[in-house]
């Protein structure tokens, strides 16, 4: 039981702005529970959408405080972001699993107010066909 809390929690931490690789946890956890794949796919895959949840609702709600001093984004990349999201639109939200840039891409559909539903299944998509792939290579390397 710790170890699919322990992969539902790494995921969803991997997904917000905290630094963390939940792949790593996933493919660990595999060797000691090879017969729960479905289960930890889909407990990483759901735990990764929330913490892009999260991310969207920060970047819905924080851009009230985009004029304080402390707020870490300036004007300028702020309307950068904007701009490459609204050239992509939401689809881009297809990428949310990607290393680099996909957290970001997760804050800033919230920023553009994005609607949950859309958002929650495009980024479900994506994440979940990552940690499909995941699931591949720890099965062919380490299992």
């Amino acid at each position: 039981m710790l170890d699919y809390l322990i992969v539902f929690a790494s995921s969803l931490l991997a997904a917000t702005i905290a630094p963390f690789y939940s792949e790593v946890v996933l493919a660990a956890v595999l060797t000691r529970q090879p017969d729960a794949v479905v289960l930890l796919w889909a407990l990483a895959s759901v735990g990764n959408t929330l913490g892009s949840v999260v991310n969207w609702w920060l970047g819905k709600y924080l851009l009230h405080y985009k004029h304080k001093r402390w707020f870490p984004i300036k004007d300028k990349q702020l309307e950068r972001a904007q701009r490459g999201f609204q050239r992509f639109g939401v689809w881009s939200l297809l990428l949310a699993w990607a290393p680099v840039g996909g957290d970001a891409l997760t804050f800033i559909a919230g920023i553009m107010k994005v609607r949950l539903l859309p958002f929650i299944l495009l980024v479900f998509i994506g994440k979940s066909v990552r940690y499909l792939i995941v699931i591949y290579f720890a099965e062919r390397f380490l299992l």
